[in-house]
């Protein structure tokens, strides 16, 4: 009878072990569910929001043409088509400009003397049309902005290659969409014509309030499993965690359930946050301009901990702000006593998120930042980083404005990956624009993809914006970026991240 009983009470036990495991993991399974539903329809609007904003700012380039063009309509073609070219060398997205009289096109960019009758009913608001080609590119759709003022009227013509560039970079794992009028672009470049298309997971549908067209983004069918999977991987380990004996995943449990940011804490007093340099250098002599300081967690028991595993965590709790705060401290403990030998004003890279941008107190952290140094020896850079949005309040403004008095350079970190690095360019006066290493990979690789480069070099040089590439890995790259006038290079190339110890001794080798 005993050994009955306790044979019943081991069963009991594996089964409330079980229990105890699987009861966490299903609730879990469906929490997480629920929210990647919520988070895929979060990026799908985010996405289409951001899309409508860059096909504005390509349209308001586009409709600037036309303006300036509307008041030579009815002249003679000869006269005015140097003017017409003139349009499409200045703006990047401008593929070609005409004239019309009375809804007839009787001057071209491309052709010169032209005449072919527009109908006007075609054109979506009376000012967009999405075409599949036209005669010198067939399969290469544009879109056509139309003005007009009595009988005079100007086209401008948008490259389709600039439309489908912006779906696919900014869609990446999402599907988007252009539509205008009855007709669609979608990111491989194809033309459309009818319905859109039904995305199953997350659909979202936005429309232009300035122009006449419509961006939908979605998701195809098993995303949200996908995005599971992908993004809550300790979900899978979970299952093995709470296979164990229930003393183990009462012990495991309770290691597991300590909370990020107090980890980070003890770190931060313990000062196990050290910082990482990174050279840049000139992009014409190759030679040393400065560095990039780069935030590296020497865990005890870890080792080195890579920033992407901590740095979302750093940000999320405000933990971010006094963890930069000891990495400038430590880096001007390090460089300040060199800095009367620099022979040149040396650039000082650290980046800055959202949260520092909540109050004042970045101004005395750059002011004492400052101090360390032998005055004029260095300029000292902070990299808006784009992970969180950093709002143009009149805090921020007064904020960039401080530090702009203090002789602190503002840089846009990764441009052209964020969600907000055109509305950073608007709001705020910016020094530098740092290219993201994905645009460098596609140096040398002939993909529409790889135009991208090209217009933001173009984009900074209107700008009068000095340039910083990043991941420069091979010497074409490098000679690339050079014959472009790009002002800095940084990357593999000139060397990795290394302890400010280490770097200190190979900058006083060289």
């Amino acid at each position: 009878m005993p050994l009955k009983v306790r044979r019943r009470k081991r069963s009991l036990k594996v089964a409330v072990t079980l229990f105890s495991g699987l009861l966490p993991v299903v609730l879990g399974l469906v929490i997480l569910y629920m929210q990647a539903e919520r988070a895929l329809v979060q990026s799908a609007q985010e996405t289409a929001e951001e899309a409508i904003r860059q096909f504005e700012l390509m349209l308001d380039n586009t409709a600037q043409a036309a303006r300036e063009l509307l008041p030579l309509a009815g002249q003679r073609c000869a006269d005015v088509k140097l003017a017409l070219r003139e349009q499409v060398t200045r703006r990047p997205f401008v593929r070609s400009t005409n004239l019309t009289w009375d809804n007839t096109i009787y001057c071209s960019s491309l052709f010169g003397d032209y005449h072919e009758i527009i109908s006007t009913g075609d054109f979506a608001g009376g000012q967009l049309i999405l075409m599949k080609g036209n005669p010198v590119t067939p399969d290469t759709a544009l879109l056509i902005y139309r003005l007009e003022d009595g009988k005079r009227g100007a086209l401008s013509t948008l490259d389709g290659y600039h439309l489908s560039n912006v779906l696919r970079l900014i869609g990446r794992q999402t599907l988007l969409v252009l539509q205008v009028g009855n007709n669609w672009l979608s990111a491989d470049g194809q033309f459309h014509h009818g319905p859109l298309p039904d995305f199953p997971v997350a659909q979202s549908t936005l429309k232009s309030s300035r122009y006449d067209f419509s961006v939908a983004a979605g998701f195809p069918e098993g995303e949200t499993w996908r995005y599971m999977t992908s993004e809550y991987p300790p979900l899978f380990s979970l299952l093995i965690f709470f296979g164990v004996i229930s003393g183990a995943i009462g012990h495991i449990l309770q290691k597991r359930s300590r909370s990020p940011t107090h980890e980070m804490q003890r770190a931060l007093e313990a000062a196990e946050f050290v910082p990482y340099f990174q050279a840049v250098v000139h992009g014409d002599s190759k030679k040393l301009s400065g560095i990039e300081v780069l935030m590296r967690w020497n865990h005890p028991q870890e080792g080195l901990v890579r920033p992407d595993l901590f740095i979302p965590f750093a940000e999320h709790s405000g933990l971010i702000v006094p963890m930069t705060r000891s990495l400038m401290r430590q880096t001007a403990t390090l460089l300040g006593p060199l800095s009367s030998t620099f022979t040149e004003p040396f650039h000082i890279g650290i980046n800055i998120t959202a949260s520092h941008c909540q109050n004042l107190d970045l101004i005395e952290d750059c002011r004492e930042f400052l101090k360390a140094f032998a005055p004029g020896s260095i300029h000292l850079v902070l990299e808006l980083t784009e992970r969180e949005l950093i709002e143009p309040t009149a805090l921020a403004h007064q904020l960039f404005e401080q530090l702009h008095e203090l002789g602190v350079m503002i840089a846009i970190d990764d441009f052209g990956t964020g969600h907000s690095s055109l509305g950073y360019l608007r709001e705020f006066n910016v020094d530098f624009l740092k290219i993201d290493q994905s645009f460098v990979a596609m140096i040398g690789i002939d993909t529409p993809s790889s135009h991208i480069l090209d217009a933001i070099i173009q984009l900074a040089g209107k700008l009068d914006l000095a340039m910083v590439a990043e991941g420069v890995e091979t010497q074409e790259q490098s000679d690339y970026l050079t014959a472009h006038n790009v002002n800095f290079q940084q990357g593999y190339l000139f060397g990795r991240p290394l302890p400010g110890a280490e770097f200190i001794s190979a900058l006083s080798g060289h």
